[in-house]
């Protein structure tokens, strides 16, 4: 079954703290949802399914359905990471599709920065299969995203003045955006002479890590055609998971190649008929390969497609992530895949900032990577039209 019209996203919201000394996980869960379901004109009595990741508290869904009064007949629990909630969207609209419920509740928080789980792998109560197998070796986040890049400059002769420039593109959004946690822009020197954190990434390179946190609601045709909110309509989905292959695992791609292709099959369109994109950002090389795998780009030529500004709004050829994302403006609970639909969403109804708002952005899309792109990941992609 399509999803392709079948269900809008009518409710976004996110967190504006990026601090969130003395909120419990679970308020910051239920202050996202309020928001997200007042900026739709509804509330919590509408909504009839729920939506949550390895984030949500307690027992998750279940948890999170008692503490905020939910009476709900269909809900989801889907992890994959920072993707998640971009998979959440995609499994809401086939739930309304096939008559499974009307309004879905989706919600993200995390306070990775005030004592919630420290960056990369959260806690887990019984061990991954990899882990003995890998942790002898010291993988760290870094190490890991690191080995990504080297192995695209090695191939195809990537700089780290290329990968500076994604940077630069975030910083030159986020000085709009009054709650990004880094508001200033800056030039590719000052990104390469940062200091490496992990050869070649420097710390420019790197994503902020914050608490906060998000929510969106998607419903049913008929409920959308009521509100008051213009018309943001999910037109194709599609997610997949990459992993260590037995140990024959290639760096040179991503599962966002395959998210992707099912993504603008649906949908019907093309790469180039994208206005805006928001892209999972926890690294600069994370940019660089989801803007070959989506397809903006042949493989190897990211590096050009990003030079001298191609993703800063009203100078590149495709605006990204024009909040600052997760370079810039948060990374709530590491798991950024949440703040890219809400961005996306603003920009299909000329909500952005004014200084970044991409003129007649009829379509946009939104990507997340979930896990670790050097060995085992999720991809979703999400592609959104205005009506």
């Amino acid at each position: 079954m399509s999803i392709k019209g079948k269900a809008f996203i009518a409710g976004i919201y996110e967190h504006p703290t990026r601090k969130a000394e003395g909120i419990p996980i679970a308020q910051l869960h239920a202050e996202v949802a309020k928001g997200a379901l007042e900026d739709a004109g509804l509330g919590l009595r509408d909504v009839d399914a729920y939506y949550c990741a390895g984030d949500a508290p307690g027992l998750g869904g279940l948890s999170m359905a008692d503490y905020m009064g939910l009476d709900v007949r269909h809900s989801d629990t889907t992890e994959t990471g920072g993707s998640s909630y971009i998979l959440h969207v995609n499994h809401a609209a086939a739930a309304i599709a096939a008559g499974k419920c009307k309004v879905a509740l989706i919600t993200l928080a995390g306070k990775p920065r005030t004592g919630g789980a420290p960056p990369g792998r959260p806690p887990m109560a019984v061990q991954p299969p990899d882990l003995p197998f890998e942790a002898p070796f010291k993988p760290t986040v870094l190490n890991i995203y690191a080995m990504v890049a080297r192995r695209h400059m090695h191939d195809h002769g990537t700089t780290p003045e290329q990968l500076a420039w994604i940077k630069v593109a975030a910083s030159h959004h986020a000085q709009h955006n009054p709650h990004a946690m880094l508001r200033d822009v800056v030039t590719v020197e000052d990104v390469v002479n940062s200091p490496v954190v992990a050869d070649p990434l420097h710390r420019l390179d790197c994503c902020v890590v914050s608490d906060g946190g998000g929510a969106v609601v998607v419903v049913a045709p008929e409920i959308a055609a009521q509100l008051k909110r213009p018309k943001v309509s999910v037109m194709g989905a599609g997610e997949a998971i990459k992993h260590m292959a037995g140990g024959q695992v290639d760096l040179s791609y991503s599962a966002g190649q395959w998210s992707a292709a099912a993504a603008f099959a649906e949908a019907g369109i093309k790469p180039a008929d994208i206005k805006y994109a928001s892209l999972y950002d926890s690294f600069t090389i994370t940019v660089l390969m989801q803007l070959e795998d989506i397809g903006f780009c042949a493989r190897g030529q990211g590096g050009r497609f990003v030079a001298d500004g191609g993703l800063i709004s009203g100078v590149g050829k495709l605006p990204f992530n024009t909040d600052g994302g997760g370079l810039c403006n948060n990374h709530p609970g590491n798991r950024g895949g949440m703040t890219k639909i809400l961005e996306a969403v603003r920009q299909l109804r000329g909500e952005a900032h004014a200084a970044v708002q991409v003129k007649n952005c009829d379509l946009a899309l939104a990507h997340g990577t979930g896990g670790y792109l050097g060995t085992r990941h999720g991809s979703g992609t999400l592609i959104m039209e205005r009506m």
